[in-house]
């Protein structure tokens, strides 16, 4: 059935070396995936520690210190709560919009460092908040910070890779953030022990050392050809497609590159450029893989990891240690991702994950349904293993398929006219619906008990489905061949790639 729907993968390869500076770019660039991964995790440790809901979140703090007041699943059901976590990526939602913009003129690079400057100011604030204005207002920042990063870094990676490898260097940003999530979990662990309450200011506070890794980074990168050339600097885009290719003779890439680039500057609009009929396949693949990815339950289980097993019965240090272990598997399961990404390929990956994702929600509803009560918890030590045995296969396999491809595919695909407003598109949906499940999560595990696992696999369900019969094969294609290597040749999306279609009165041009 994969191959039945796959495009074919074949395609030009370009002269090209890994070259050394292609490789620390790659790396230095990824480093805003780990002050993203970071806040993910930072904030779910946080938010179960009782000194910090003690300060800003009196309500929950109530609820943990009186058994039984609210409930096994509702004792952190509160709006402020969630919205500590969620102001994040509402402000993300809007800054990418503005990111689109200083991603095209002025650069990927400067996006960069416009983003961790964002990051460190929000960073200060969270670290210092003394009420929960301040507190938002940090967030906020962040997530300005967090939009910028999106909107450049998957673009940098993608335009600076030779194409055999650009699949692996792409998901370094992935990697990146589960590396994040993972040490946040670490500190978290170790800062909840300490006394006297300020534990949860170190964790924030320590949230700037990534976002100063990537400040640092962007001034050290050159910014990619594809950018250089786009903003009229053809002679320093031809230098620079030299150097990080290795090659003197790189006269194919480079003409491919003004092409397109002289066939992107004639698009007026680019967002009204982007709905045209041509675009519509990676437009509707890009918007459905960021809202699949959120209600695959991921971040909802990343973000709350601490509560979650809290909820589940597991002591406080117990969740954290738990939370430590899903971090890890995390990271471990994107290198999976990064070594077989270029040789498997996308398809396979997201089709293998959904079933295995489907299977493990489906395993901690039914033990959940049969032993978490409101207000009684038999899940013992061995169910409780059990479950969390279940999260970690769901973690795996959501890491080496969705978590990385979510942002690799978008990033290839769009034509050079919509990459960049396509890319913001991208982005802007991701953190609209993490915003949503972001918000809405604990109150969904109050009200819907065990039954939220059910509703998140069968999402994953659907998602399956539309990968099987609608996402192609995109691995060892150049980025801007897929018009004619991809779309042009899948089952169900050429039909949006001919410049004219069939009426009644003869041919007419497609809209």
């Amino acid at each position: 059935m994969a191959g039945g729907f796959g495009a074919a993968t074949g395609g030009k390869e370009f002269e090209a070396k890994i070259t050394t500076l292609v490789i620390i770019s790659c790396i230095m660039a990824a480093t805003g995936g780990l002050m993203f991964g970071y806040d993910v995790g930072i904030s779910g440790g946080v938010t179960s520690m009782p000194e910090f809901l003690k300060e800003f979140f009196p309500v929950v703090y109530k609820n943990q210190q009186i058994p039984g007041l609210a409930g096994n699943y509702c004792k952190y059901d509160n709006q402020g709560l969630q919205l500590f976590t969620s102001s994040l990526y509402l402000a993300a939602l809007i800054a990418t919009f503005f990111a689109s913009y200083t991603t095209k003129t002025l650069g990927r690079k400067i996006t960069m460092l416009i983003a961790g400057n964002l990051f460190l100011v929000g960073t200060a604030f969270n670290a210092a908040a003394v009420n929960l204005p301040m507190l938002i207002v940090g967030r906020l920042l962040l997530g300005c910070g967090v939009g910028f990063a999106n909107q450049a870094i998957p673009l940098f990676l993608s335009e600076i890779a030779p194409t055999r490898i650009r699949g692996a260097l792409n998901i370094l940003f992935q990697l990146n953030i589960t590396i994040g999530i993972l040490v946040a979990n670490l500190i978290n662990y170790g800062t909840a022990k300490l006394a006297h309450g300020y534990g949860w200011r170190i964790s924030l506070g320590l949230a700037g050392i990534p976002a100063l890794l990537l400040t640092v980074g962007s001034l050290v990168v050159v910014d990619t050809p594809n950018s250089l050339i786009a903003r009229g600097k053809l002679e320093e885009g031809k230098a620079i497609l030299r150097r990080i290719r290795g090659a003197d003779n790189v006269d194919p890439e480079y003409s491919e590159i003004v092409e397109a680039s002289r066939a992107a500057a004639e698009v007026k609009n680019p967002f009204q450029n982007l709905l045209k009929r041509r675009n519509r396949p990676t437009l509707v693949i890009a918007i459905m893989m960021q809202i699949f990815q959120q209600f695959t339950g991921i971040n909802a289980i990343m973000f709350y990891a601490p509560v979650l097993f809290q909820t589940l019965g597991f002591k406080s240090d117990a969740s954290l240690y738990s939370a430590v272990i899903t971090g890890l598997v995390n990271v471990l399961s994107t290198l999976v991702s990064v070594v077989f990404v270029d040789k498997a390929g996308r398809r396979m990956l997201l089709i293998e994950a959904g079933v295995q994702m489907f299977l493990s929600q489906m395993g901690v509803a039914i033990v959940m349904g049969l032993k978490v009560k409101d207000h009684s918890n038999n899940l013992g030590h061995g169910l409780g293993v059990l479950v969390l045995v279940f999260v970690c296969s769901f973690v795996a396999s959501f890491a080496w398929s969705w978590g990385p491809l979510g942002w690799l595919i978008p990033s290839e695909t769009f034509a050079v006219e919509a990459r960049s407003a396509g890319q913001s598109v991208t982005v802007s949906t991701n953190m609209l619906f993490t915003f949503v499940i972001a918000q809405a999560f604990l109150s969904m595990l109050c009200h819907m008990k065990f039954g939220i696992f059910i509703f998140f696999s069968g999402w994953v369900l659907v998602m399956t489905l539309f990968t099987i019969f609608f996402i192609p094969e995109t691995k060892n294609i150049p980025i801007d061949e897929m018009n004619d290597q991809v779309w042009k040749k899948h089952w169900y999306w050429k039909r949006y790639m001919n410049d004219f279609q069939d009426g009644p009165n003869g041919k007419y041009p497609q809209v």
